[in-house]
């Protein structure tokens, strides 16, 4: 019962990724940063043998296919649907046993973050790593099997209620919360983020 680890990955190229950033300081530089700041990620956590790290790709069949991510990776497509459909598949894992999910925009990630977020979920259904704008940038559950069925129902997706109303959909479930760390929407987050 290997721990899951799924980082949402979408194909960088100009214009699908990183849109608000991109706003900011222009549609190339921001792909080009989210390139770099994933494929750092990726190779920071997928090198740790505690959990097995799985891509969650989009689009669903350019994204299994593509040559961005690492050849030896497993990958799942994301399919449609809002970020609450999409993570809720990879929440849904069918291995038995803890599964996380994470952004690939938050530069802050170790693998300490991760194996701590694994270990609250010894002792808790849930997990969530909260952001300062009040969303969050990990969710996690013991057991995948069954989810709630009311996870991510009528959350407020890119907006500061988005970790309360993922809270109140996780139902009766106890959750942890781990650190809080800083994603990357916008040029203002860059200066307030440091990759480790």
């Amino acid at each position: 019962m290997t721990p899951q680890l799924y980082i949402m990955v979408k194909e960088p190229r100009p214009g699908r990724v990183k849109t608000r950033l991109g706003r900011d300081i222009g549609t190339i530089p921001a792909t080009w940063w989210f390139r770099h700041q994933t494929r750092r990620l990726i190779r920071r956590l997928s090198a740790d043998p505690r959990w097995q790290t799985v891509l969650a790709v989009s689009p669903d069949h350019a994204g299994a296919q593509g040559r961005f991510w690492p050849s030896n990776l497993p990958r799942m497509a994301q399919g449609g649907g809002d970020l609450g459909d999409r993570m809720g598949r990879a929440l849904r894992s069918p291995v038995a046993g803890p599964v996380l999910v994470i952004g690939a925009d938050i530069p802050g990630i170790t693998p300490r973050h991760i194996a701590d977020a694994f270990k609250a979920l010894g002792d808790h259904d849930a997990v969530l790593g909260p952001a300062p704008d009040g969303g969050y940038w990990l969710i996690g559950l013991k057991n995948a099997r069954p989810a709630p069925r009311d996870l991510f129902k009528g959350v407020r997706w890119s907006s500061e209620f988005a970790r309360a109303d993922t809270l109140k959909s996780l139902g009766g479930l106890s959750c942890a919360m781990v650190a809080e760390l800083q994603d990357v929407d916008r040029a203002s987050d860059l200066a307030t983020v440091a990759a480790p």
